[in-house]
């Protein structure tokens, strides 16, 4: 969450201390001291944040006349304005420590914490801004997440309870209580909420993706299928519910139709015509597979891929032929495709390069299996009709 842009306006003016500057303030004595810490205040207003650090560095530290708490908090803001987390801390303690006691420090320090995830302490500084926190959706959500990280998983929900119950128009501690449902395995809690919020207006992708997956996660096929092809329709450009259905076909077996729908979604984000290649390839529809594996653009993915549809097609001389291009992009160095391009060799009976390549297999099972390649070929050798 933005840590500087939510922070209120009015609030933000009482804390910097900042009075009305006569027009004519411009045009006075230039005999007359600059106030650099109004001056500060008035360049955080206008949001040059660089420009309110160069002017603290003018005031005068040591003269005791300086109010400290103010020139820390100024400075504090203008670090988080800047979002320099650990200096704006380091800013904003000082502050606390110099007699600032405005408990809008706290909300200050609590979100500059959570930015840091420093979530214990976010929730300390929280306590010290007292009532404040109650008028702001925001911070509540800030403490529920704070105690989310830390695992302190019922006061996370009673904290967005409480933000419900307070801001009952807003629907982000509705949808994050579904993500939290789910993660606790919670699946049929976060449906029933989960479907309270979903037409509402402006439910978005993720909306649906959080519903559809807490179905899918509950083994609940055909309602998870139902609320993941609705949002397909609503957000046919939206790659995260197109990957949640995708997986839901998978879960039930039904590899074409997965494949299907990541061979749509590929059509605007080419980086997924290689998993929809590889879903082809497993439904046992090669020529298919192939076919998406010569649009895919990680040579990497695209030559390991390849070299594994032509062998299941049994076009052994084909993929033997790859192996230039397996060493030119370093893809040798993976024993599996070592062990697959050796059993193309072998596939063609050219069984000196075949072996060539079990020489380098170290991993056991690949091991084993050049082990056997090998017998067979002695085999092959000394009675070739059994090879033909």
């Amino acid at each position: 969450m933005p840590l500087f842009g939510l922070l209120h306006y009015a609030i933000l003016l009482a804390i910097l201390g900042i009075c009305i500057i006569p027009a004519a303030w411009a045009s006075a004595n230039k005999a007359q001291q600059i106030d650099y810490l109004e001056l500060a205040a008035v360049m955080l207003k206008d949001g040059h944040n660089d420009r309110a650090l160069m002017a603290l560095q003018n005031v005068d530290l040591e003269n005791k006349k300086t109010d400290l708490a103010r020139f820390h908090i100024l400075q504090g803001l203008a670090y988080l304005g800047l979002n320099d987390l650990v200096a704006a801390k380091g800013s904003l303690q000082l502050a606390a420590k110099h007699g600032q006691k405005d408990p809008t420090l706290f909300i200050y320090l609590a979100k500059v914490h959570f930015g840091l995830k420093e979530y214990r302490k976010t929730l300390e500084a929280v306590v010290k801004a007292g009532p404040l926190v109650q008028k702001d959706a925001a911070l509540i959500s800030l403490k529920a997440e704070s105690h989310w990280h830390l695992k302190e998983t019922e006061a996370a929900i009673r904290a967005l309870n409480d933000g419900q119950q307070a801001f009952p128009n807003d629907e982000r501690f509705a949808k994050r209580k579904v993500f939290y449902l789910v993660e606790l395995g919670l699946y049929q809690e976060a449906v029933k909420l989960g479907r309270s919020y979903l037409h509402r207006p402006n439910t978005t992708a993720s909306d649906y993706a959080a519903l559809g997956n807490a179905l899918r996660l509950s083994r609940e096929y055909q309602p998870a299928l139902h609320i993941l092809e609705i949002a397909r329709l609503q957000f046919p450009t939206d790659e995260m519910i197109a990957k949640l259905l995708a997986h839901t076909y998978l879960d039930q077996g039904k590899i074409n139709s997965a494949a299907f729908i990541l061979e749509q979604a590929a059509l605007l984000n080419p980086t997924l015509q290689a998993e929809a290649a590889e879903l082809y390839r497993r439904a046992g529809r090669f020529h298919k597979a192939l076919t998406l594996n010569e649009s895919v653009n990680d040579q990497k993915i695209k030559l390991k891929q390849r070299l594994s549809i032509l062998l299941a097609l049994r076009q052994f001389e084909r993929a033997a032929n790859m192996e230039s291009s397996l060493y030119r992009t370093g893809l040798l160095e993976d024993q599996d495709v070592r062990y697959a391009l050796a059993y193309a060799f072998f596939s063609t009976r050219r069984f000196a390069e075949a072996t060539k390549h079990l020489d380098h297999l170290k991993q056991a099972e690949l091991f084993r299996k050049g082990t056997e390649l090998r017998r067979l070929m002695e085999v092959c050798k000394t009675e070739p009709w059994l090879c033909t």
